[in-house]
């Protein structure tokens, strides 16, 4: 059986907005990470870089659905699905999904982590869209080696 860390968060802005924030790294810059090598699109390889880390990440793009749906793996043993969902007034919901690990202790560990980094992630999305706010600026500095 495979473990699944998940989040999710009410934004009161359109899910176009919401959806562009996501797939745009002119925007993703601002909440998540620090540089990316493009535009998320289907099929397509990206690589992101973190304030916290030196490294690069390669990110492989599954598959886009505008202003519905984003997959991609960015760990070779999982699977991350990001789903939004309109609401009457305009608001967006929106859920993340990243299931692979086993339902072992290391997986049930990698679980609670990504749960954490994912509601994080949610967080941090929030302030920038409704409030201009960078949560994350200085907050991972304490990482750095």
């Amino acid at each position: 059986m495979k473990v699944t860390a998940k989040a999710s968060i009410g934004i009161q802005k359109p899910i176009e907005e919401v959806f562009e924030s996501i797939v745009d790294p002119e925007i993703m810059v601002n909440y998540f990470i620090s540089k990316s090598s493009g535009r998320m699109k289907s099929g397509q390889e990206i690589h992101w870089e973190f304030p916290e880390f030196e490294d690069s990440f390669p990110v492989s793009i599954r598959e886009i659905r505008e202003n519905e749906y984003i997959s991609f793996v960015w760990d070779p043993d999982s699977v991350v699905e990001i789903k939004l969902e309109s609401l009457a007034k305009g608001d967006t919901v929106v859920r993340v999904f990243e299931e692979g690990h086993q339902s072992d202790d290391e997986g049930i560990k990698w679980a609670i982590g990504q749960s954490e980094g994912w509601a994080n992630f949610l967080a941090c999305m929030k302030a920038w869209l409704e409030y201009g706010i960078h949560l994350r600026k200085g907050a991972f500095d304490f990482m750095k080696s």
